[in-house]
């Protein structure tokens, strides 16, 4: 079953932002660079920042309904 068709425009946005924040923490462990603070200051990263933060709590709660769904599927 194709799972992105069940994803809302919210899902998507989530998981952007959970993308960039991933690979912006990969950049500073490897090379010590931050992107998000190079190309759009240090008012603007925390913002984005933030929501990252914010996405990944939505990210949890989503992924732990999934979790019970699926389990609730598999037992029927």
């Amino acid at each position: 079953m194709n799972r992105t068709k069940n994803l809302n425009v919210l899902d998507w946005i989530v998981l952007i932002l959970i993308i960039i924040g991933g690979l912006n923490w990969g950049l500073i462990g490897f090379f010590g660079y931050n992107l998000i603070d190079a190309i759009f200051g240090l008012t603007i990263a925390r913002i984005i920042y933030v929501l990252v933060g914010l996405a990944t709590i939505y990210l949890l709660i989503i992924s732990s309904k999934l979790h019970k769904r699926e389990i609730i599927a598999a037992r029927v």
